[in-house]
Formats: structure tokens, C-alpha cells, sequence
């Protein structure tokens, strides 16, 4: 059997914003000394007058990109997670969400599986942070097709967007000739009529072998992946409420503010449904190789089904 191609969704990034490059002249790469971990060094390389190295001043560079987009241009502005939705959070909320500026925000290095960098870089708040900003849209894609998907999608819409990509190459799930994104409409991956994962990011594929695995126990499990948590797609979640009766929400990213949050505000309110969040508890990160950190704390596909076996008993 062959083995899985595995693509960080970072490099995505890169390389769709170097083929965006050659179809959109207004289309501008910002960065923040970071663009070899970033990958807009694709960019840069290919289109040296487009890009902008801001230096270590990431929250500059949101006013940067806020002044390039009130031009007319449509700029990328990319640093580390922590970073982006972090250090530079003011002016992400008041010079580019306020305004309602179509900036484009490209967050990598998002979660614990950023690995031996340790916790002072392993951002799990970003979602929770961005889903606050009112008119933010943010999209967590799950492998390298959605990824080149979703900066693509990004650009064309127009508005403020989040993208949060990760540092670790991930298993490509989407690579069939029937994938279509869009923002805001989620995707059935598997079905199942006794319990349904809505899983997003790297845990979308760590969902669907935890189903496989609950399906050996005689569990039917629906996986869906939920690219975009905001705006999220409100009726998927409630078909799949309505008909599997119990939700499981898996994200690498705090289980408060993100997607299991998201998901519980959507069924309390029209079809309230037991609702178990797996993500990192209220705890910090630590430095540890990426793929023993996402063993650790439960979020590749054994850890999905044990946490889920003991929830369901």
C-alpha cells in the first residue's frame, strides 16, 4: 500500500500565493522577517516588488496592510499565528476589522503542532481571538488542497479573512476530481447515523481513522470537516444534530472560543444536542516534536476514539 502524501499546509500558502501572483497584479505579500518559515519566499522570489519584509514588527505591518488595501491593493499579511492574531491584535480589530479593510491575514504556524518551539509560539487562541472581531472570516483548511483553495477563495471575496495554516505536513485528503470549496459551507466526508465528528485543520484526517476505528466497535460516526468556523455552516451542523442526536467537535486549538464553542452556540440555541469538544484543555503547550505532542494530548486518531469511547461509555 502506498503511503499517504503528506503536505504542510504553510508551504500551500506559498505556492498558491506565487500562482495568485501571476493572475492578480494588485495582489501584495507582506511579512514580518519570517518569510522562509512562512513560505512568501516563493513569493518573494518570483515577484521581489510585491513583497514587503516589515521586519520584526508585526503589528506595523497590519497598519501596512490596512493602508495598501484603503489603495485599492489587496494585501497578505503573514506572520506566525501567535504573532498575527496575537502580539498584533489591536490593529487586526482597529485598523483592518473596524474599517472592514480587505486584508488578508496569513497565520502558519498555528497550534501545538508547531512542536520544540514551545508554548510561547504553540498559539491555540487565534480562532477564539479572530471569531470576536466582528466581520472577520476565518477559515483553518484541513490539507494542502483545501489550503490552495482557500487563499484563492480569500482573495476573491472581500473583506477581512483569517487563514490559519500549520507547520506540520499533514495527510492530502482532498485530492479528488469532485472537491469544491467554499467558504462558510462545510463538508460531509463520511457518513454515520449514531454520532457525528465536526473536526477542522490537522484533525480532519485524524477524525476520519478515529471513525474507522469507532466503526470496527459498531459505531456509525459522521465526519465533517469545517474549513471555514466563521461564518460557520449552521445548517450542516443541525441536519447532522437532528439526525445522529450527539456531536463530537475535534480542533487543534483551545476547546474554549474556537470550533467546539462555535458549534455549541449553534445547536443550545435551535437543536440542542450533547455536545463533547476534544481540543487542549485549559492548559499551555509544551516543546516536544510536533507528532508526540498531538499524541500526547489526544488529538490524532487513537486519542480521538479513546477520548471519545470514554465519553460515550
Amino acid at each position: 500500500m502506498s503511503e499517504v502524501k503528506k503536505i504542510a499546509t504553510r508551504e500551500s500558502y506559498g505556492k498558491a500565493l506565487a500562482e495568485l501572483g501571476r493572475k492578480y497584479d494588485d495582489l501584495v505579500v507582506l511579512d514580518a522577517d519570517l518569510a522562509a518559515a512562512t513560505k512568501t519566499g516563493i513569493f518573494k522570489k518570483e515577484f521581489p516588488d510585491r513583497h514587503i519584509d516589515c521586519g520584526i514588527a508585526e503589528s506595523n505591518m497590519m497598519g501596512i496592510a490596512a493602508g495598501l488595501a484603503a489603495t485599492g491593493m489587496v494585501p497578505f499579511a503573514s506572520s506566525f499565528a501567535m504573532f498575527a492574531a496575537g502580539r498584533a491584535f489591536e490593529q487586526v480589530r482597529n485598523s483592518i476589522g473596524y474599517p472592514h479593510l480587505n486584508v488578508k491575514i496569513g497565520a502558519t504556524h498555528a497550534g501545538i503542532s508547531v512542536g520544540e518551539d514551545g508554548a510561547t509560539h504553540q498559539c491555540n487562541e487565534d480562532i477564539a481571538l479572530m471569531r470576536t472581531i466582528p466581520g472577520m472570516t476565518v477559515i483553518n483548511p484541513s490539507d494542502d488542497v483545501e489550503a490552495r483553495a482557500a487563499v484563492e477563495a480569500a482573495y476573491e471575496m472581500e473583506g477581512p479573512v483569517y487563514l490559519r495554516f500549520g507547520r506540520l505536513a499533514v495527510p492530502v485528503i482532498n485530492d479528488r476530481p469532485d472537491y469544491r470549496f467554499e467558504i462558510g459551507k462545510g463538508v460531509t466526508l463520511r457518513e454515520g447515523k449514531d454520532l457525528t465528528i465536526v473536526a477542522t485543520g490537522l484533525c480532519v484526517s485524524e477524525s476520519l481513522g478515529a471513525a474507522e476505528m469507532l466503526e470496527k466497535d459498531g459505531i456509525s460516526t459522521r465526519v465533517i470537516n469545517i474549513h471555514t468556523i466563521k461564518p460557520l455552516d449552521e445548517e450542516l451542523i443541525l441536519k447532522a444534530a437532528e439526525e445522529t442526536g450527539r456531536i463530537i467537535t475535534a480542533e487543534e486549538h483551545s476547546v474554549i472560543g474556537g470550533l467546539g464553542s462555535a458549534v455549541c452556540d449553534c445547536v443550545s440555541r435551535r437543536h440542542p444536542v450533547p455536545v463533547y469538544k476534544i481540543g487542549m484543555e485549559d492548559a499551555f503547550g509544551e516543546s516536544g516534536p510536533a507528532a508526540e505532542l498531538i499524541r500526547k494530548y489526544g488529538l490524532d486518531a487513537e486519542g480521538i476514539y479513546r477520548k471519545i469511547k470514554a465519553e460515550i461509555g
